[in-house]
């Protein structure tokens, strides 16, 4: 399913010391594990698992006067059915090795976002769920979550809409396969002569592959695109990997994604309502897309004149690097990447590449789960169960007072080819207390292996919050569990705990795995929050555009996509680039966050607020124990405005965002 809770698709320091708290290797055999199944098996889990779901959605509609525990946990019983083959194809979908696993598993969640379909179109069970008279707030939480779906599928249409509707989510579900896979596994390299090279890191260039005229070949791997655009001196490089990674989707995607948006705009049809992002904003914390709109043109207002005033001062750094006065001189969207990091290196004495040298990736993975458990009362064991490929690793989760087994984490942390290309946390099994099962999240990002650079460090922080998120919930019912909860919060505990690498308290204590590492002292730190905030002005104006732009397809009039992004891009300072097709890459909006791309920065707002609970000190355990109980245990099991009321102790506040995003925070 698209968009309901049927797709998860959908994280003590003290003052004295630091304890690591990972403990010794645990035997992986008492873990829950991700299933290694090739294609033949997935094909056969696949089959067998739907058949045992239809029999038990037949024995649940069956159910006369049972209590109301007793359906819920057969509702609970029927998702982890489901989520058990679920949840490891999708994974193995993007991240598998063997391309025709990837193949296997995505067709196997084609025949699961059919039964779905026929699952929240079953007229008889959604009268039994309806009849089904909770207990307390949890089952009713479940009980309206539930209907919703039932209803957003379809079950209240009539016939031949109903029938139409299935259609639909079907063919959605075959476009983002395809979109993501035209992208995953374009295989397209790049040349680049030793003279375009100019500027590069020595350690870039040493562990970059060449041809045998050596030449770089360079793939659209943000480790290998980001540096190269932020150090490349060439412009005409610069142009040429802009324009080749801003196209790696396309052509094809640009079409998948205008048949989606048709797709979309029918959907509402079908309910009568005005539009796409009508229909999906009305069970979310927004409530509708008026709402969004408000929003989005409040931080427009913030960041309009930043934008101006920071474009302009980087074209007069190119002006003065190549001689020429300023009216001379263009500043192009391949430019900001660069003379930005100019900035930053000349004012705050920030490279990005140097620091590399404190952040190596084995030790800050390392920092991270020790963080994680001190702050939140766990430790993390290393374990060995068979993985998907060498490089990934498994931690078990374990209660710091009990000693009780809560998890299990994986890390597949590299880039490698036809594997997912960006950084996500994959919630593979929810947590269900009811059924005694314990969850198990995985990481997966494109790192570095050597070291990692600032951006990337808050990647990490950031996915981290999301697998904490899935491994620390404490959800009655699986399909409550982790980030199952309104997509415009989802991203709050996540943004949250990026700020933890921005503390001087917290990054200190990165020594403690990596003996040999530059000292991070105050000035570092200080220099780090200076430089992050410098830009912020581009960096949400960017943001804005890209929300705005998917409200706008999502909205009520019928629109081309390619020529809106072009219109609305024209209008930005930078302008747009002939020749690029930005939207052909814009996953988000077949991923699950069409009319939802605005969460990120309404996630924001929540997120910086809930930071103001820890007041002066990040790694206070009160607040770590606190959050944990209240936000990330909860899970979707109460409305997120209500777990934001209840760890706040008032209603949230927009201040410390929008002091944020102007460049104006100060702690």
């Amino acid at each position: 399913m698209t968009d309901t809770i049927w797709n998860k698709r959908t994280r003590l320091l003290g003052a004295v010391v630091f304890c690591s708290t990972l403990a010794p290797a645990a035997q992986a055999a008492s873990h829950p594990q991700i299933p290694l199944w090739d294609a033949t098996a997935i094909e056969d889990v696949c089959s067998r698992t739907l058949a045992n779901a239809q029999k038990q959605v037949l024995a649940l509609q069956r159910q006369t006067r049972a209590a109301a525990g007793a359906t819920f946990r057969a509702w609970d019983r029927l998702q982890i059915l489901i989520e058990d083959t679920q949840g490891p194809v999708e994974l193995l979908a993007n991240v598998s090795p063997d391309p025709a696993t990837r193949t296997a598993a995505e067709a196997c969640q084609l025949k699961f976002t059919a039964f779905g379909t026929d699952l929240y179109q079953n007229e008889k069970l959604y009268a039994r769920l309806r009849q089904t008279v909770p207990a307390d707030a949890i089952d009713r939480k479940l009980k309206q979550d539930v209907t919703d779906a039932f209803e957003d599928t379809g079950v209240a249409l009539p016939a031949d809409k109903r029938t139409r509707m299935k259609a639909i989510l079907q063919r959605l579900e075959e476009l983002r396969q395809a979109f993501e896979r035209n992208i995953r596994d374009n295989k397209t390299r790049l040349a680049f002569a030793p003279e375009e090279t100019k500027g590069l890191p020595a350690s870039y260039l040493e562990k970059s592959r060449r041809d045998d005229k050596g030449n770089l070949l360079l793939g659209f791997e943000y480790p290998e695109y980001e540096p190269f655009m932020a150090n490349a001196e060439d412009e005409a490089a610069r142009r040429r990997y802009h324009i080749a990674f801003s196209n790696r989707g396309t052509p094809q995607n640009l079409i998948l994604l205008g048949e989606a948006s048709r797709l979309r705009r029918e959907i509402a049809e079908l309910y009568g309502l005005p539009s796409y992002a009508h229909f999906v904003t009305r069970r979310r914390m927004v409530g509708n897309p008026e709402t969004v709109h408000r929003f989005l043109d409040q931080v427009k207002a913030r960041v309009h004149e930043a934008e101006r005033n920071e474009f302009a001062e980087l074209r007069m750094l190119k002006a003065e690097r190549l001689g020429k006065s300023v009216q001379e001189v263009t500043l192009n969207r391949w430019d900001l990447p660069y003379y930005q990091e100019q900035i930053k290196r000349a004012r705050y004495s920030i490279d990005q590449e140097a620091l590399r040298a404190y952040f190596p990736t084995d030790a800050t993975v390392s920092w991270v789960l020790a963080l994680s458990g001190s702050l939140y009362g766990v430790k993390f064991e290393a374990a060995n169960p068979p993985v998907w490929h060498p490089s990934v690793r498994y931690y078990g989760v374990i209660d710091g007072s009990t000693g009780k087994f809560l998890s299990g984490v994986y890390l597949d942390l590299f880039p490698r080819e036809g594997k997912f290309s960006h950084a996500a946390a994959f919630g593979a099994r929810s947590v269900s207390v009811a059924a005694r099962r314990t969850p198990i999240s995985v990481l997966v990002a494109n790192f570095n292996r050597k070291g990692l650079d600032y951006r990337e460090l808050e990647t990490l922080m950031h996915e981290f919050g999301h697998v904490l998120h899935g491994v620390l919930s404490r959800t009655r019912y699986a399909s409550h569990g982790g980030t199952n909860v309104e997509r415009d919060f989802v991203e709050a505990p996540s943004q949250m705990y990026e700020e933890w690498a921005r503390k001087k308290e917290p990054l200190q204590l990165i020594r403690q795995f990596c003996a040999d590492c530059p000292a991070i002292d105050a000035a570092l730190v200080e220099r780090l929050r200076a430089a992050r905030l410098y830009g912020m002005g581009i960096r949400y104006a960017r943001q804005h555009l890209y929300a705005s732009y998917d409200m706008a397809l999502t909205g009520e009039r019928d629109l081309d996509p390619m020529r809106t992004w072009v219109e609305m891009e024209s209008d930005t300072p930078a302008g747009n680039v002939p020749g690029t097709q930005f939207p052909g890459t814009f996953g988000h909006l077949l991923g699950g966050y069409a009319a939802g791309y605005y969460g990120y920065m309404w996630s924001e707002v929540l997120a910086l607020d809930m930071l103001s609970v820890f007041g002066d000190n990040p790694m206070n355990p009160t607040a770590g124990r606190r959050f944990r109980q209240l936000i990330l245990s909860q899970g979707g099991q109460k409305r997120a405005s209500r777990l934001v009321r209840d760890f706040l102790g008032r209603d949230p506040s927009p201040e410390a965002f929008f002091a944020e995003i102007t460049g104006q925070r100060t702690n």
